[in-house]
């Protein structure tokens, strides 16, 4: 997509506070209850109950004031006084009912996730009853999609949706970019700038050359070869560690890939230290699960047996035939998908492809637009090269039942193994946090074994912006990145 010069974007005067951001990923909708670019959220014009904190791994109250958990399935959530959302109607109880019975009628995804019974408005409060005894509840109201908004107000919602956010829609290009401008009235202190532009580009070059240009204060994820000359032209490149994993999904629905053997030998040959220094420049570690090693519920993996994976793939009825490995005579040819807009995902698929025919194995790649909903909708596809956030909600349990369970709105790969769910839904209903933490690395160990997915390497998140901006923080959840306290001098 070409890059969309403003000019109105280099306004920058003490007397109208302009900051102009770009984002890698664009956005038909701002529905902010279907949006799985989350761009609500991240421009700040919407917000949650409740908010993840990047440091401590915990859940903090955010529209929500306390929370308390009255029996195993029904909880009592305050909501916090004086918010307003950006039409001037006053936040309170039976708008946050409305927003979420909304947003759990449009996706079916956070309906499987949040298992809400009812929701009942009792003055300032909530009271949220959960079709099982479901501890995460709380953690799963961080989720973006279920985003507090007037759903009563007059503006059509996937254009201009009414959140309680710093800064307000005041109109939005699908595709292109939002204009916003300050909440005036907004709950939590007067956001520093006066209007943002909030500008969507996946192509890495042109988001690099619209900040050396001057033309963007904020690039989210510029062009990986161009950080040391971002430095060396006095640009602030900031790298943060991640919660994401790439991965590469296998679709077990697929016959090559119900083969263990086969699923193993794939894995093999991705050489995760070429991935972190030859495409991602050093900005990476290798992954052996999906979480980060650092994370309490990570698993101590044991070091890798040698094993014999010819015999493996004997028994399960593969042989080489003059340098190609073959099934019942014909030769393996897989499909394997990958996106753009993240461009390192690409060039992963082809160093995979590469390494698999030194196997025998040939590998085609097929670009596609839109993962999420190609990879549900097609099943015509052996391996897919996908990013995903592993801990966003302050644990594992959100990834796990996103991508393992039958009812996943992730579950791309068409698991379905009773006793990994089973598991799961004992997780689901784990009140003590080291048991939590104890279950979510069986499962992850058990993941492992079974090669359900296999985990490529942790990308570390940078950010580039120019030295007079303030306030910016990378956040380790990728949520939360217009906010009241961006400006620049």
């Amino acid at each position: 997509m070409p890059f969309l010069f403003l000019s109105a974007c280099n306004d920058s005067s003490q007397s109208n506070q302009h900051l102009h951001f770009v984002y890698n990923f664009s956005t038909q909708s701002l529905d902010p209850h279907r949006d799985t670019s989350y761009v609500p959220l991240r421009a700040g014009v919407t917000e949650t109950l409740f908010k993840l904190n990047d440091e401590t791994l915990s859940v903090d109250p955010w529209l929500a004031q306390s929370f308390e958990q009255v029996n195993e399935t029904t909880w009592r959530i305050y909501i916090r006084e004086n918010v307003s959302f950006h039409n001037g109607k006053l936040l309170d109880a039976q708008a946050v009912k409305q927003s979420l019975d909304r947003s759990i009628e449009e996706n079916v995804g956070l309906r499987s996730a949040l298992r809400i019974k009812s929701i009942t408005p009792e003055a300032s409060s909530l009271l949220i009853e959960t079709t099982i005894p479901y501890p995460e509840l709380v953690n799963e109201l961080v989720h973006p999609n279920t985003s507090i908004i007037d759903v009563t107000a007059d503006d059509a919602i996937d254009q201009k949706p009414v959140g309680t956010g710093p800064y307000q829609v005041t109109s939005f290009q699908p595709g292109s970019n939002i204009q916003l401008e300050r909440h005036g009235a907004y709950w939590d202190g007067q956001p520093k700038l006066d209007t943002v532009t909030f500008t969507f580009n996946e192509d890495p070059g042109s988001r690099t050359m619209a900040l050396r240009s001057g033309e963007a204060d904020i690039v989210y994820r510029p062009e990986i070869e161009m950080i040391d000359t971002l430095e060396q032209d006095g640009l602030v490149v900031d790298k943060a560690e991640t919660f994401r994993v790439h991965q590469l999904t296998m679709n077990l629905e697929r016959e090559h890939m119900q083969s263990l053997a086969m699923r193993r030998l794939i894995d093999s040959l991705i050489n995760r230290e070429q991935i972190v220094d030859g495409i991602l420049n050093g900005y990476a570690s290798p992954a052996v699960g999906p979480f980060l090693p650092s994370f309490p519920f990570a698993p101590a993996y044991p070091s890798d047996e040698e094993e014999d994976l010819a015999d493996l793939l004997e028994q399960d009825g593969y042989e080489q035939v003059d340098g190609l490995l073959t099934k019942d005579g014909n030769p393996v040819q897989l499909k394997l998908l990958t996106y753009s807009a993240r461009p390192d995902l690409p060039l992963i698929a082809q160093l995979i492809q590469s390494d698999a025919k030194q196997v025998g194995i040939t590998i085609d790649i097929q670009m596609i637009d839109t993962p999420e909903e190609y990879m549900a909708s097609e099943r015509d596809w052996d391996l897919a090269t996908y990013s995903n956030l592993t801990a966003p909600r302050g644990d594992g349990g959100y990834y796990l039942n996103a991508t393992f369970h039958p009812d996943g709105a992730l579950n791309f790969s068409g698991v379905e193994d009773t006793a990994l769910t089973q598991m799961i839904d004992r997780l689901n209903q784990t009140v003590d946090r080291d048991q939590r933490d104890q279950t979510t690395e069986e499962i992850a160990q058990y993941v492992d074994e079974r090669v359900i997915n296999s985990f490529l390497v942790h990308p570390s998140t940078n950010v580039a912006l120019k030295d007079n901006v303030r306030g910016w923080v990378t956040e380790k959840s990728e949520y939360y990145m217009i906010t009241k306290d961006l400006e620049v001098l």
